[in-house]
């Protein structure tokens, strides 16, 4: 599998993982890269008369500049805003983490771009139908993974519990990236930084600073994995 492939998870849901990884597939344009964003699950989808697509997709899609259809970008599309597995019971489906990783997989080796993210739901341990997770899907790709931290009250204890889960899971966490997740910043916004750099064992790969949905701009305080 030729390019970089990474794995963006989250400390939480509403963190800011599509606009971050947008940014990077930005970044990546730039520099005159092919790109490619998935998400192989999402929940929270608006009924367009063609299928259920979900504003991440969506603005994964347009980052990557990709022509490929909606369903590659995301196979597994749920119309209720909640928990995933929740969704699929609802409608009586099961999704494997082994068929999410193997839709990501073959998609990615057919464009066989030079940045591939392939972006989870919500934080780490999300589930899936049975005892899966989408900690198995990531596993089983076996990518290098990108933490996206929302600065806010608590994101300390949740960004060293989710790298403590990344590195048990036996992957490599390459890099962290700080978003500010609201107009008006948390208090003690660069000392929680600072902690970040101190306790994490991954590189800052981007501050950035609370920007609404301009992910072009986004891409101005990022760095890609090296």
């Amino acid at each position: 599998m030729n390019g970089a492939h990474y794995y963006v998870t989250g400390t939480d849901t509403e963190v800011g993982k599509t606009f971050i990884a947008c940014g990077f597939l930005a970044l990546a344009r730039r520099q005159s890269k092919r790109t490619l964003g998935l998400k192989p699950i999402a929940a929270g989808c608006d009924d367009t008369g063609e299928g259920y697509r979900n504003e991440d997709a969506v603005a994964l899609i347009r980052a990557s500049g990709t022509q490929i259809s909606y369903d590659e970008i995301n196979p597994i599309a749920l119309e209720p805003a909640i928990a995933p597995h929740i969704a699929l019971s609802q409608i009586g489906e099961k999704v494997s983490a082994d068929y999410l990783a193997g839709h990501c997989r073959r998609v990615a080796d057919h464009e066989a771009a030079d940045l591939t993210l392939v972006e989870g739901a919500g934080g780490w341990f999300v589930p899936l139908s049975g005892d899966d997770a989408l900690s198995d899907m990531a596993q089983l790709l076996n990518f290098d993974v990108i933490l996206v931290i929302g600065m806010k009250l608590g994101c300390l204890n949740h960004a060293l519990l989710t790298q403590a889960a990344i590195h048990h899971a036996g992957l490599k966490l390459v890099g962290w990236v700080a978003n500010t997740v609201t107009e008006e910043p948390m208090q003690f916004l660069e000392e929680n930084i600072e902690t970040l750099r101190y306790r994490m064992t991954s590189p800052c790969l981007g501050v950035v600073p609370y920007l609404a949905d301009r992910e072009d701009e986004a891409a101005d305080y990022l760095s890609l994995p090296e």
